[in-house]
């Protein structure tokens, strides 16, 4: 898991965003559902190895999109405490609470990298990108 973190880029899905866009209004929210569809699969692998107390982290782990970029994330108002857990350090009175600190992480990205590398990840976002091309109307071929 020491590799680089990298962003998957796919080109042109600016350009199919708009395109779309002239066919019908609707059809750049089935792209953003489609970029859902695939963080998804993130999302389920790494839900489960997030410890269970309150299930508030757990809870907290979210695919989130718009029509050109997808995130994963997790924490925020409900689970404060996300952050610690995933990537360690210190908290509590006088930082006395350590966890050890792994720049990686231990939920997110391990699931981004495991799904990354079998390929399962870019698998299901070309499949949904090509059902929003086939609903617009556009044949998709090799």
């Amino acid at each position: 898991m020491s590799e680089l973190i990298e962003p998957i880029k796919i080109d042109g899905l600016k350009q199919f965003g708009r395109d779309l866009k002239k066919l019908d209004n609707d059809l750049p929210k089935a792209v953003r559902l489609a970029l859902n569809q695939a963080a998804d699969v993130i999302v389920a692998e790494a839900k489960p190895r997030v410890p269970y107390k309150t299930g508030k982290a757990q809870g907290s782990i979210k695919a989130k999109s718009t029509r050109t970029k997808v995130r994963v994330s997790g924490g925020g108002k409900r689970a404060p405490h996300y952050p610690w857990l995933d990537f360690g350090g210190r908290v509590g009175k006088s930082k006395s609470v350590v966890r050890p600190f792994k720049k990686e992480g231990r939920y997110i990205y391990a699931a981004y990298f495991e799904k990354k590398q079998s390929g399962e990840f870019a698998d299901v976002l070309s499949t949904a990108l090509i059902q929003v091309a086939n609903s617009a109307g556009i044949e998709v071929t090799d």
